[in-house]
């Protein structure tokens, strides 16, 4: 899916008036119905199944629905399990540009990811108390890039319990395989499955305290793609199955050089010091020479984190990108405004640019994760940083740089939050 975009220079750009807040409308049943349709020749190319757990408890709705997000197809998905119930589905902001008509006719409710939106609560409780429609929502706010759960806002109990409906979840199987976001919008042939499941009950919601909710949440949300289509037997054999695989794994596990690796039909290779890795069937790595550092792409990740944190907390981490530079301002385009510098380190997020008059900053605490997109709308590699009032998408000119920021924004959140804990801690 591509996006509109438009050259603009940023004063013109600062000039636009912010779009006036409107509060979700009830889906169109006639546009539902047409995505209902068009998910069809998917669902069946997928073999899609899905089994129910506990769904008799859950009563008629409306439900607050919490899915894991693996690719376009997580829509379709939903669209099968729950139709024709209506449902409001919480989404990006920048999905709204180019059909802002379409996506309110289908009850989209538009936010900004890792932005604080508190308008969006007031949204969600418009569509259940007044609509008296189901909230789909995506917790992790960003597909997965190594098949695992990405985190989820903290304290998202708290929500629950005010909207204070039935907490559905539906987890699927498959998606991820069929097509992860490093690929380059390949689409693999495998099935596709879900899990539908009660989590909570109202009552259940009602008795629990938060913590104890989070706690559920997590456990529900903790999956592991690559290890499930190891355990399964899941082939895939598409040649391109290792393209863009260097996305995610950007840092060679031999030589340890970082942006040197190159994924390619069936391999990843280093630039730099020539190790070759095949990817199998069962999406495990195997060095042609030598030892397997990682064979399980997930843990290669891993490492890396351990890498970034490490770097971190010695201070020496820093990321020092050119960038094409993309606004959002309103609904009608992506306003591309020119270029600068983003810079990312212990500080944070500093962006300048546009022959000096952007400059923008946003400390580690802003938020526990980061908007980072591959082959974003068809364009580029995206790092996506803002607030409230504006959003700057960072089109970094340095391949393989995605990974390595959003690992440490989540890393650097985590150690300013414990820093903020321990000096809370009372002296003795």
């Amino acid at each position: 899916m591509k996006i509109k975009t438009k050259q603009l220079s940023y004063d013109r750009v600062l000039a636009i008036p912010k779009p006036t807040h409107k509060r979700p409308n009830k889906p169109n049943i006639l546009l539902t119905g047409l995505i209902r349709l068009l998910a069809i020749p998917d669902l069946l190319a997928t073999r899609f199944k899905y089994t129910k757990i506990r769904m008799e408890e859950a009563g008629p709705g409306p439900y607050l629905i919490l899915m894991n997000h693996s690719s376009f197809i997580d829509l379709k998905i939903v669209s099968k399990i729950f139709w024709p119930m209506p449902y409001n589905i919480v989404c990006t902001s920048d999905g709204f540009i180019g059909k802002n008509w379409l996506m309110r006719g289908i009850g989209c409710i538009p936010t900004q990811k890792f932005v604080t939106d508190i308008s969006l609560i007031m949204d969600m409780l418009h569509s259940i108390r007044k609509l008296n429609t189901s909230i789909l929502m995506y917790p992790e706010a960003s597909y997965s890039f190594d098949g695992c759960a990405t985190p989820l806002p903290r304290r998202l109990g708290m929500l629950i319990k005010k909207l204070d409906v039935p907490v559905i979840t539906v987890i699927t199987e498959g998606a991820f395989l069929r097509d992860p976001l490093y690929n380059g919008l390949q689409l693999r042939k495998t099935r596709v499955s879900a899990e539908v499941k009660c989590l909570l009950t109202r009552e259940e919601i009602a008795e629990k305290p938060v913590e104890e909710i989070d706690a559920l949440l997590d456990e529900a949300f903790t999956f592991d793609h690559f290890a499930r289509q190891l355990e399964t037997k899941t082939e895939i054999r598409e040649k391109f199955r290792a393209d863009g695989l260097n996305r995610i794994l950007y840092r060679c596990a031999h030589c340890e050089t970082e942006g040197q690796m190159i994924g390619k039909g069936t391999t990843l290779t280093c630039g730099h010091c020539g190790k070759t890795y095949e990817m199998d069937i069962y999406g495990q790595l195997k060095a042609t020479e030598g030892e397997t550092e990682f064979s399980h792409i997930p843990d290669w990740y891993n490492w890396q984190r351990a890498c970034v944190r490490r770097e971190l907390t010695d201070g020496t981490y820093k990321l020092d990108l050119d960038v094409d530079i993309g606004v959002m301002a309103d609904y009608k385009a992506i306003y591309k405004v020119g270029s600068g510098r983003l810079v990312h380190d212990t500080n944070g997020f500093t962006l300048t640019g546009c022959d000096g008059q952007l400059a923008y900053t946003q400390p580690p605490t802003a938020c526990y994760g980061l908007y980072a997109d591959y082959y974003w709308y068809e364009i580029a590699d995206v790092i996506c940083i803002g607030n409230k009032d504006r959003l700057y998408y960072c089109f970094p000119k340095e391949r393989d740089v995605v990974a390595k920021a959003r690992m440490a924004t989540e890393e650097l959140y985590k150690m300013k939050q414990a820093e903020k804990k321990q000096a809370r801690k009372p002296r003795t």
